[in-house]
């Protein structure tokens, strides 16, 4: 069993990923996106998200359709959804998520989204497989 005071833990976070559990099933990640950032156009094919966001503001863009979020909010991604998130204010847009199954390698944590892409395209952010 693990605890965590996850909006603590969170708004701590420096990094734009790190993964803070990961289960069989499911995984937790703490992500922070600078002023101006993002987290990059994506689609979980086989993975379902659910992003939980505790301070800045932003847009979020699922399937085409944007909508304002804001700490307090929870947006939910099903497998297969195209989405995008967006830093659209002046400090970090800082959040945890949920993915079910994992979706990146146990234990990694990117300063930034460049470090966090360069490890996706050498295979190093693998999830582990059960």
């Amino acid at each position: 069993m693990a605890h965590y005071t996850i909006e603590d833990i969170a708004r701590a976070n420096p990094d734009f990923r790190k993964v803070l559990w990961t289960g069989k099933y499911a995984q937790i990640v703490l992500m922070t996106i600078p002023v101006g950032g993002e987290i990059g156009d994506e689609v979980h094919e086989t993975t379902d998200q659910i992003l939980n966001f505790v301070a800045g503001t932003g847009e979020a863009v699922l399937n085409g359709q944007s909508h304002r979020v804001e700490a307090g909010d929870l947006c939910a991604v099903a497998a297969g959804a195209q989405h995008n998130f967006r830093n659209t204010g002046d400090e970090p847009l800082v959040l945890y998520t949920v993915y079910g199954p994992p979706e990146h390698a146990a234990g990694a944590s990117y300063a930034t989204k460049v470090d966090a892409d360069a490890a996706e395209a050498a295979g190093r952010d693998e999830p582990p497989h059960s």
